[in-house]
């Protein structure tokens, strides 16, 4: 799933939490700066508080409302200098911790904001507020099993909201939860049975549970309910590859490709279709396309090694699979093809080494189709 769902829900969660401030202070010239606050007046408030300051630069309820104003105004990054100064005036000020998270979680700061969001959760434990911000802050930073249950309780508290869902849903399967995915992607069908997002999920759980024929059939439903998903007719076209349907899959990717031209992945494993079937210049293209993009996988370089070495461009494909064994070492395919190019061009030694290696390896299956889409998210699993 792309990174646009997550900054959209990210923001959709922030929007509907407001910056609010418990401390109330006394005094003349604090209960003028509040009237001001709570008549909207943001920016006659801010400067009575930074009058306050002059004068008693010590004064944390002063640092906090300030920090308020600056935050109902949208000025984030000012705000959480101010909440950070009261919270070091007066440490777990009721309210501020909050504050502050939020504060950090609207500018995007989403490791930033977790320990006041921890610290405000453990001062008011029955605010769904703390506890809603820091089950996306773990989603978003990639910590998924410790979104899980943050996550869930938010569920309960909305059990209608589809994106929470699908949040809680994605979570689960990066953590590995694979039941409590399937479990999900049965209360999204419940409300949307034309959730394409939900179908991919499960055929992704599907997978790693090693119900391949399964996982194809969730990502037929995904393409037939909504063939412009982002990466539904990759996975779906990853699966068919795994199977050896391999002009099946390659109709997949095309399709994932004319909707995404810089699809790497998908430009990859065209390639290696092509070359499977004798296509060297076919594949060559499709290469420099998928090298082309910002993060090439591994068998975008094996395969480069193999495009080299068919074209007796040796020294070429020697480096080219080193490449692929750098990024993978425990694959026993580049170091095999790499002995083998050692031992051609007489470096003996070093091709015994190689062939010692494969020796140490097991055979590998083919990734997980997780494990594929992980590489098509801004973040990873853990």
């Amino acid at each position: 799933m792309k990174c646009v769902r997550l900054l959209l829900l990210l923001s959709a969660v922030a929007a509907g939490l407001p910056a609010r401030s418990q401390t109330t202070p006394g005094g003349n010239a604090s209960q003028r700066a509040v009237s001001l606050e709570k008549a909207g007046k943001y920016a006659e408030a801010q400067q009575a508080w930074l009058a306050i300051l002059a004068g008693a630069p010590a004064n944390a309820e002063a640092h906090a409302h300030l920090g308020l104003v600056y935050a109902l105004q949208g000025n984030y990054a000012q705000a959480v200098p101010s909440y950070r100064q009261a919270l070091k005036l007066r440490p777990g000020m009721s309210g501020v911790e909050m504050d502050l998270g939020l504060a950090l979680f609207k500018q995007g700061n989403l490791a930033e904001a977790i320990e006041p969001l921890e610290k405000a959760l453990k001062q008011a434990p029955n605010d769904a507020r703390p506890r809603l911000l820091l089950g996306m802050c773990y989603y978003g930073t990639a910590r998924y099993a410790s979104a899980v249950p943050y996550l869930r309780a938010a569920v309960e508290q909305s059990p209608t909201n589809l994106d929470l869902r699908l949040a809680l849903a994605q979570s689960c399967l990066w953590a590995a939860d694979y039941a409590g995915a399937l479990d999900e992607y049965q209360a999204i069908l419940k409300q949307d049975p034309n959730s394409a997002q939900a179908d991919m999920i499960a055929g992704q759980a599907l997978d790693a549970k090693g119900d391949i024929l399964g996982a194809i059939a969730q990502f037929r439903t995904a393409e037939s309910v909504a063939p412009q998903t982002p990466d539904v007719h990759f996975g779906l076209g990853y699966l068919l590859w795994k199977q050896g349907q391999f002009p099946e899959a390659a109709r997949e990717f095309q399709a994932e490709v004319s909707l995404e031209p810089k699809h790497g992945q998908a430009l990859t494993y065209l390639a290696d279709i092509a070359m499977k079937d004798n296509q060297w210049t076919e594949a060559s293209e499709y290469l420099q396309a998928a090298m082309a993009q910002p993060r090439p996988i591994r068998l975008a370089f094996f395969d480069l090694g193999l495009l080299a070495e068919h074209d007796k461009r040796y020294p070429q494909a020697i480096e080219e699979f080193k490449r692929a064994i750098a990024m993978e070492p425990e694959k026993p395919d580049a170091h095999w093809r790499l002995a083998r190019l050692l031992q051609t061009m007489g470096q003996t030694e070093q091709a015994k080494a190689e062939f010692a290696r494969v020796r140490e390896l097991h055979e590998t299956k083919a990734e997980r189709l997780i494990q594929q889409m992980a590489h098509l998210r801004s973040v990873t699993p853990q």
